[in-house]
């Protein structure tokens, strides 16, 4: 997903330098629309997966404190090396997303100003 998303904001990133006056804007913003719409899903998705593994580290970790069975302390530090990516992943998703967002202002904006 992160190859995706890295591709496609400097494929748009690239249209929007060139700034063709053939560039079909109405064309170019429903299909960033659609990716948009993409992406949210999947930082959605990944938002929820991401909260669940914090509050399952977090409820492994007061476990532990309290029956100090050292099994549950191997079982959080697990879930804390999965969280990193996770949160990782999602930190990227969500920039990716606000940089899209602001290139379709630029867009909506060349469209007005042609």
């Amino acid at each position: 997903m992160k190859e995706r998303i890295v591709n496609y904001l400097a494929y748009i990133d690239d249209i929007l330098e060139k700034d063709s006056d053939t560039t079909d804007y109405d064309k170019l913003i429903r299909e960033h629309l659609v990716q948009i719409g993409f992406f949210m899903h999947e930082r959605l998705i990944h938002l929820i997966v991401t909260v669940l593994f914090a509050i399952g580290t977090f409820m492994t970790v007061f476990a532990y404190i309290f029956s100090e069975n050292i099994g549950l302390l191997a079982l959080a530090f697990l879930l804390i090396i999965l969280l990193i990516p996770y949160i990782g992943h999602y930190y990227r998703l969500e920039n990716g997303v606000q940089k899209m967002y602001k290139q379709y202002d630029v867009m909506v904006n060349r469209k007005r100003d042609t």
